[in-house]
């Protein structure tokens, strides 16, 4: 029976029975401890930039009491940053799908996951609001901060725990 494969500090790599991750065929590096951290870092770049959105559109619909009535830069910027952030979640997204595919070994590895399939579906649902303004006033922070969430919760489980020495508390 062969070995599990060793990833950084002696820990088993999380991918399917049967199959070897796939670093050969990315930009992330040739072994796991690269790509684990390329995307540690763009992972908390994601992060950084989904709070700045949150503050942004605090900002855009008078909820940051500090400021007043945001200029239509603000506006433009938003947009800027979400789409930045989007195209940055990219190729992290198609690597831990290709290399790793949806797993439910342990709990970390399930909530990263589920809540990153579950991210591009609360993407889309934050554009659709944003685009029908016939939504309850309700729908549009509901959907951003659900979109906020996951990726705080997808940092959480991976980046972090990475970052922190392969533990996340809690998980």
């Amino acid at each position: 029976m062969d070995a599990p494969a060793r990833g950084g500090h002696g820990r088993p790599l999380l991918v399917r029975p049967g199959t070897h991750p796939a670093y050969e065929n990315s930009l992330f590096g040739q072994r796991g401890d690269d790509a684990r951290l390329l995307k540690a870092q763009l992972g908390s770049a994601l992060l950084g930039l989904a709070l700045i959105q949150l503050l942004l559109a605090l900002w855009m619909y008078g909820r940051l009491p500090a400021l007043r009535t945001a200029p239509h830069r603000v506006h433009t910027t938003h947009r800027l940053i979400g789409l930045t952030a989007f195209l940055l979640s990219l190729p992290i997204a198609q690597h831990c799908i290709t290399t790793y595919g949806v797993q439910l070994t342990d709990t970390r590895v399930a909530v990263h996951s589920l809540t990153g399939c579950f991210l591009y579906g609360a993407f889309v649902a934050k554009v659709i609001v944003v685009r029908h303004r016939h939504w309850p006033g309700w729908a549009l922070p509901l959907a951003g901060g659900t979109l906020v969430t996951a990726i705080a919760l997808i940092w959480y489980a991976a980046a972090f725990w990475y970052l922190n020495g392969f533990q996340a508390p809690g998980l």
